[in-house]
C-alpha cells in the first residue's frame, strides 16, 4: 500500500449513529495533543500519528474493532489509516471533512483535553447542585482552625507540584475508601479539590453519594480559583493517606459503595467470565485495575491493567477511546471499583465489577507485561552511547530526539535536534547537512520506528542509540537542557492553564468560562447519553 491508497469515508451522521446506538466506533484524532485540544469532536480520542505504533496495542486491542480517523487537512489522517492497515487493522475509514467537516454538518466542537470527562463533571455538578465553596471562604475556614480537612483529589505528582497548604492527597477512587478513616468525628467539614473542576465535583459528590455523614463540599475552581483568589498555594508537599484501612470501615464503606453502584446499573460479572470475554474477542474488551499503582505492582489479576479509578473517570477517552467498548473492573476490597463504575456507567459506559475476587487471585506482580499484540519495531543498525559520543567529537553526525518536548527540555544530548516524528519531512531542511544520523528518545522504543523513515527521507545512514538518552545519563556523559534545537513545534502537549503561561491569569479565566459552557455544549452535542442518578 502507498500513501495514494483510497481508504473509505464515514459521515458525520454515520459516526453519530453508531454513537447514539453504543455500536463500537474508535474516532480518533491522529494530530498531536496541542492541536486536538483547540477543536475536535466529543468523542474524538486524541491518537497521535507519531506514537501510534507504542500507543495503539494497548488503546485498540482488537483489530477488527471499526475505525474512523481524522484531522484537519494536514494529511495525517490518511498515514494513519495506511498505518493501521499495515498493522492488521481491518476496518478503517476517514471521517469525511475530518474536523471541518464534522462542524459543516452540524456536530459540535470542543476544547481541550479528557472532554467527554470534563463535561460529564459539568453536568454532575448542574443536575446534583454539588455544594462548593469558594477560594476565600475555605481559606477563612483555615485561618479559624475550624474542624475540616481538605482531600486533594488528584494524582499525588500534581498534589506534590502545586496544593492547598496543608491538604491531604486523597486520589479521587480512595475518598470514600479513606474518608472515615482520615475524618472519624461526623462533624468535620471535608473540602475536595483539584486543579480545575472535574475532580473536585466527581470526588465530592462520590462521598455524598455513598453517604458519608460529613459535610462535604467543593473548592470550587480548586487550585485555578485559589490562584485567581490572589492566594498561595504550597508545593512539594508530601501528606497522603494510610493505606492501613479499619477492617470495620473497609465494610461500611463497600457495602455504601456496592448500593451506589447498583443505584447506576453497573454490571457484575466473575472473574472466569471477564477472562472468557477477553478471550472471545468479538468485543473490545478493558479490563483496569482501579486501585492504587503500589497496590496494583505489589499483585494484581492476571490480564488487569493499572487505572487508578480517579484517574480513570477523568480520562476515559485515554484510557478506554473505543466508545460502546466492554470495561471490567476489579479491586481488593469492593469500593473503588464499585465507586469507579457507578462514574462510567453514568457516562454511558457499559462497563461491569468483578465479584468474588480473593488474595488468591491477585498473583501476578510488577508493571504489566506487553500487550499480546504489541508492534515489533524494525531491526535497526544501534550504536552504544560511547561510540556516539566519540562520533560526535567530530562533524557529520546529527542526532534526532524524539522524545516528549518536555522530556527535551529538560535533558538531552548536546546538540540534539528535537523532532516530532510525524512531522519528519518538514524538519529536515532545519537541520544541519550530516553524513549519518543518530535517533533516540528516552529509550529509543519510538526511535526505533522512526529509524527507517529518515533513513528512507534522507538517503543517509540512521542508527538508533541503544538504550536511548536514559543509557546516555546512565553512561555519564553530558548533557544540557533548553530549547536549544527544535526543529518541530512544541505542539506534541497541550499546555494547561494552570502551568505557567504568560498570561495565566487570563488563561486560567478562559479556562473556567470554557467548563462552565459544556453543559449547553453537551446538549448542541446530543450524542453523549450521560445520566446523573
Amino acid at each position: 500500500m502507498t500513501l495514494e491508497t483510497e481508504f473509505r469515508t464515514r459521515a458525520f451522521e454515520d459516526v453519530r449513529r453508531a454513537l447514539l446506538e453504543r455500536r463500537e466506533i474508535a474516532l480518533l484524532d491522529v494530530r498531536e495533543e496541542d492541536p486536538h485540544a483547540r477543536s475536535h469532536p466529543l468523542f474524538a480520542a486524541n491518537l497521535p500519528l507519531s506514537k501510534l505504533e507504542l500507543e495503539v496495542p494497548l488503546r485498540l486491542p482488537r483489530r477488527s474493532v471499526p475505525i474512523v480517523v481524522l484531522d484537519d487537512g494536514e494529511g495525517l489522517a490518511q498515514r494513519a489509516a495506511l498505518r493501521f492497515t499495515e498493522l492488521g487493522y481491518t476496518d478503517v475509514a476517514l471521517l469525511a471533512g475530518g474536523v471541518r467537516g464534522w462542524a459543516a454538518a452540524g456536530g459540535e466542537l470542543f476544547q481541550d483535553v479528557n472532554a467527554p470527562s470534563k463535561a460529564f463533571g459539568e453536568l454532575v455538578e448542574s443536575e446534583r447542585h454539588t455544594p462548593a465553596l469558594d477560594a476565600q471562604e475555605v481559606q477563612a475556614l483555615l485561618a479559624s482552625d475550624a474542624n475540616m480537612v481538605v482531600f486533594d483529589a488528584r494524582r499525588f505528582d500534581e498534589y506534590q507540584t502545586m496544593n492547598i497548604p496543608g491538604s491531604i492527597s486523597v486520589p479521587g477512587a480512595e475518598l470514600v475508601l479513606r474518608a472515615q478513616q482520615l475524618a472519624p468525628d461526623p462533624t468535620t467539614h471535608i473540602i475536595v479539590n483539584c486543579a480545575g473542576r472535574t475532580r473536585s465535583i466527581i470526588g465530592t459528590q462520590s462521598l455524598i453519594n455513598a453517604g458519608v455523614p460529613n459535610p462535604v463540599t467543593a473548592l470550587r475552581n480548586g487550585t485555578i480559583g485559589w490562584t485567581l483568589a490572589g492566594l498561595e498555594l504550597a508545593h512539594g508537599s508530601t501528606r497522603r493517606f494510610s493505606p492501613a484501612t479499619d477492617g470495620a470501615v473497609r465494610v461500611a464503606a463497600a457495602a455504601a459503595a456496592r448500593a451506589v453502584a447498583d443505584r447506576a446499573e453497573v454490571g457484575r460479572t466473575t472473574r472466569d467470565e471477564a477472562r472468557r470475554w477477553a478471550d472471545e474477542a468479538v468485543r473490545t474488551i478493558y479490563r483496569f485495575d482501579v486501585r492504587t499503582p503500589h497496590e496494583y505492582e505489589s499483585s494484581h489479576v492476571p490480564g488487569f491493567r493499572s487505572a487508578p479509578g480517579g484517574q480513570l473517570v477523568q480520562e476515559t477517552d485515554m484510557f478506554a477511546p473505543v466508545r460502546g467498548a466492554r470495561v471490567i473492573l476489579a479491586d481488593s476490597d469492593g469500593v473503588r471499583a464499585n465507586m469507579t463504575a457507578s462514574w462510567l456507567a453514568q457516562m454511558n459506559v457499559e462497563v461491569y465489577v468483578i465479584d468474588g475476587l480473593t488474595p488468591a487471585d491477585f498473583t501476578e506482580e510488577g508493571v504489566a507485561p506487553p500487550a499480546r499484540n504489541a508492534v515489533t519495531p524494525p531491526a535497526s543498525d544501534e550504536i552504544s552511547p560511547a561510540e556516539l559520543s566519540a562520533l560526535l567529537q567530530s562533524p557529520g553526525t546529527v542526532v534526532l530526539d524524539f522524545t516528549a518536548s518536555a522530556n527535551y527540555v529538560k535533558q538531552h544530548i548536546p546538540g540534539a535536534w528535537w523532532t516530532l516524528r510525524a512531522q519528519l519531512a518538514d524538519a529536515l531542511p532545519k537541520l544541519p547537512p550530516a553524513q549519518r544520523y543518530v535517533v533516540t528518545c528516552w529509550t529509543s522504543a519510538l526511535a526505533r520506528f522512526a529509524a527507517p523513515e529518515l533513513a528512507e527521507l534522507t538517503g543517509k545512514p540512521v542508527q538508533v542509540l541503544t538504550g536511548g538518552t536514559s543509557a546516555w545519563l546512565a553512561a555519564g556523559l553530558p548533557l544540557e537542557t533548553g530549547e536549544t534545537q527544535l526543529a518541530s513545534p512544541r505542539i506534541d502537549r497541550y499546555r494547561r492553564p494552570y502551568e505557567g503561561t504568560d498570561n495565566a491569569r487570563e488563561a486560567m479565566n478562559a479556562y473556567l468560562e470554557w467548563e462552565y459552557g459544556l453543559v449547553a455544549q453537551l446538549s448542541r452535542d446530543g450524542t453523549h447519553g450521560f445520566h446523573v442518578i
